[in-house]
Order: structure tokens, then C-alpha cells, then sequence
């Protein structure tokens, strides 16, 4: 019986062992932003933005503004206003809007895409070192078979979402 229990034991330990590897261990994984608000800012200002393209999408300004609001409000701190002295000012305007084709299969349009381009620009009132503009492209295929008036309300909210992704990602991050 002690030897039955003696060739138990490597086993016995390796399970002790296991079990308290696997209480203390802990793994953590989390989002930190590699550039965090400065504590003075506090406010921030989206005034509208524009469609200044060729081709002219009457929601697509209202969406992206106020998407873009509800984005910065739900995850940071700071607080929106509409003064001239808001600490970040927003603002910015729609610089393309047209379809493509994008695959030809047997002679015929198989695909097609919609491209949107927005040009941001950002001041930020206490330090003026920080303002940029840049321009962002978003566009979403969809199939030839439909009008771009079809495709528009399902294509646009998508790539509403990505350009408010990347606007909020230019402004609160390194990316």
C-alpha cells in the first residue's frame, strides 16, 4: 500500500501544482489609449459637417455628426459644447461621394463601389501643437444589380461607422 502511494505522488504534486498555477495566475488584457485626454481638457465642440462633394448625400452630414458626437460623449469624459472655447473643435466636410466599378464579369458591371471621402480638421484651443488635418477614405462594394440608391441605405451607415472610428481614433489615439 506505501508503494501504491509513492508512485502517486509525482502525480499527486503535479495536480497541486496545476491547481495553484492556475488560482494565482491571471492574465490581463486591456485597451489603454497611448495618448490619454490631458486632465485641463474638458470640453470639446462637433460643429457641422458639411458634404462639400460633387455628388451630394442629404443625410450623410446630419449621420456623421451626430454619430461622431454620441461616440466622444459614450466614451470619454469631456463635455460637449457649442462655445468658440471648447478645448477640441471638430469640424470638417464631406470631400467625395461618387460610385465606382469595381469587377466587370462577361462584358457587364458585376460590382460596384460606393467611396466617401472626409477631410477632418482639428484645433485643439490649449495647445495648438496638437491641431492637424487629414483626409479619410471609407467605401463599401455592392452588387451592380442594384441602383445606388438601393445600396446607399445599407452601404451608408457602415461606412458612416468607419469614418467615426477614424476620426475618433486620429483625435484621441496614436493610430
Amino acid at each position: 500500500m506505501l508503494q501504491t502511494i509513492i508512485k502517486k505522488i509525482p502525480l499527486i504534486a503535479l495536480l497541486l501544482l496545476l491547481c495553484c498555477v492556475f488560482n494565482y495566475a491571471s492574465c490581463k488584457y486591456s485597451f489603454r489609449d497611448a495618448s490619454p485626454i490631458p486632465a485641463e481638457v474638458k470640453t470639446f465642440r462637433v460643429n457641422y459637417l458639411e458634404n462639400k462633394a460633387q455628388f451630394v448625400n442629404a443625410q450623410l452630414s446630419p449621420q456623421l455628426t451626430e454619430s461622431l458626437k454620441r461616440k466622444i460623449i459614450n466614451i470619454t469624459r469631456l463635455k460637449q459644447t457649442n462655445e468658440d472655447d471648447a478645448h477640441y473643435d471638430i469640424s470638417g466636410y464631406v470631400s467625395q461621394y461618387y460610385p465606382s466599378t469595381v469587377n466587370i464579369t462577361n462584358n457587364a458591371t458585376s460590382t460596384n463601389r460606393l467611396n466617401i471621402g472626409f477631410h477632418l480638421i482639428f484645433k485643439n484651443t490649449l495647445d495648438p501643437t496638437k491641431n492637424f488635418e487629414v483626409d479619410i477614405t471609407r467605401y463599401e462594394d455592392f452588387s451592380a444589380q442594384l441602383t445606388l440608391s438601393d445600396a446607399e441605405s445599407s452601404l451608408t451607415p457602415r461606412i458612416v461607422t468607419g469614418i467615426v472610428d477614424e476620426i475618433f481614433n486620429k483625435i484621441f489615439s496614436n493610430w
